[in-house]
């Protein structure tokens, strides 16, 4: 008995034991253990190493303190935390923990706060049933609806009875039958709310991510791939440039559908990770998709690729100086490239002035809005859609405080925000999709979209 309790304890450690979801002010929203009960309280140790760091975005996803690792994930001034006590895969619980944003996001749009605390029951119920022990189980959103309903019955009765005061209510995983009194009230619960009392039939086949039986009246697939530029530029060339995307896919096919997918200039990719459902040695040898989809809207595929096949649809040209009588000139022209065949919309360059020299501008535009922030020292250059009968050009003057040494003031690094409809600046674009299985011809629909990620000018 003594050997088995300890291999058990050592195997709970591998992975995570306990999981919580805390605010900026380091308060507990929720918390969910797994093996054993851990204190709440080594939340503290965690924002006291929190707070050692001036920026949230400074703190490292991994920190330490005694026996205990705190692995964590930001999102929208949220602390998802996982804490365990021996050694662990931190890209495993980093990837777990994402995949739990990521769900709950199907349950609640606008995920803060407050609408954890409004659906804390949900949270609570897809924590049980996402980790098994501290160990990862059940990760697909598809498969997480079939067991969690989005509308929660238990907590919209909870909300709409009056109850003086504070009381403590038990979740409904693992309620049973029966009454219970609830003020003045007596409820009856017959079944758990919100949870499914069985599961489902595909969990545990091959393809656990799609249920079986499912049926369209219209068989459609629709592809939409994002790109993300970073890029450092300066005098008109790129000095690091690459590009982040994903493909989402949004899956209405009937039957089990198993389909191949092609790409065009598919070896230009550097890092891919894909969805479950694909066969990584097909892509090993072939660079071809093949794979079974979920029902319903899923990440199929991340990717990374750098270099000079790297196409920048945007160039920035700015000259800013600054003379010994304490002034300085500015004079900015964007083009586009002409590589470029689709317009370029949302087009915004930010110019941030430094705060302890800078008395004031005077700036104006050809093309688009200029606004200046009097606080921050900033300017901000709203052009929306670039023309192209004519070339914008951002010009003016800026005023130094008097005193500041010539030697003191530095040009500052432009940043530059655009979005491309039916665009991808790496270059790859999906070729063709084919179906077996199945006896239908499916409709493919496919959308490209590039955006500005951390894009810098230096001046």
């Amino acid at each position: 008995r003594r050997v088995t309790h300890k291999k058990k304890k050592r195997f709970c450690g591998l992975q995570m034991d306990s999981v919580f979801v805390l605010n900026t002010y380091g308060d507990v929203l929720i918390e969910k253990h797994y093996c054993g009960l851990v204190n709440r309280t080594v939340c503290e140790k965690f924002w006291s190493l929190v707070m050692e760091y001036k920026e949230y975005s400074d703190v490292p996803p991994v920190v330490s303190s005694g026996k205990w690792y705190f692995i964590h994930v930001q999102h929208k001034r949220l602390f998802f935390l996982a804490i365990t006590q021996g050694e662990s895969q931190p890209l495993l619980v980093v990837e777990f923990l994402d995949r739990f944003i990521e769900v709950l996001q199907h349950y609640i749009e606008d995920l803060n706060e407050e609408s954890i605390k409004d659906k804390f029951v949900v949270v609570y119920q897809v924590l049980d049933e996402m980790a098994d022990g501290g160990f990862p189980f059940s990760t697909e959103p598809n498969v997480l609806t079939s067991l969690v309903s989005k509308s929660n019955m238990f907590g919209d009765l909870v909300e709409s009875i009056p109850l003086p005061g504070t009381i403590s209510i038990p979740l409904p995983v693992g309620v049973g039958g029966g009454e219970f009194t609830m003020g003045s009230k007596r409820i009856s619960l017959a079944t758990p709310s919100g949870a499914s009392a069985q599961l489902p039939v595909n969990i545990t086949s091959n393809t656990y991510w799609r249920a079986s039986g499912l049926k369209y009246t219209t068989n459609e697939i629709y592809f939409d791939v994002t790109e993300e530029v970073d890029c450092i530029m300066e005098r008109g060339r790129a000095i690091k440039c690459e590009i982040y995307g994903d493909i989402m896919c949004n899956s209405r096919l009937s039957g089990m559908p198993d389909l191949t997918l092609s790409f065009t200039n598919s070896r230009m990719l550097d890092d891919v990770s894909f969805h479950p459902c694909v066969r990584i040695k097909r892509w090993e040898e072939s660079n071809i998709l093949s794979f079974v989809p979920p029902d319903g809207v899923f990440k199929l595929m991340n990717y990374r690729t750098s270099g000079s096949n790297v196409e920048v649809p945007i160039d920035v040209k700015p000259q800013i100086s600054f003379s010994e009588t304490g002034g300085g000139r500015v004079h900015i022209t964007v083009t586009q490239r002409t590589l470029s065949r689709q317009s370029i919309g949302d087009v915004t360059i930010v110019i941030p002035f430094s705060k302890n020299f800078i008395s004031s501008t005077n700036l104006t535009a050809t093309v688009g809005e200029v606004q200046y922030d009097e606080m921050e020292k900033t300017c901000k250059w709203k052009l929306g859609k670039m023309p192209r009968d004519k070339t914008p050009i951002l010009s003016g003057n800026v005023s130094v405080i008097q005193g500041t040494p010539a030697s003191s003031l530095r040009n500052p690094v432009i940043e530059v925000f655009f979005r491309i409809t039916q665009f991808a600046a790496s270059g790859i674009k999906i070729d063709s999709l084919s179906l077996h299985n199945e006896n239908y011809r499916p409709y493919k629909g496919v959308k490209s979209v590039t955006q500005a990620g951390n894009f810098q000018v230096r001046s």
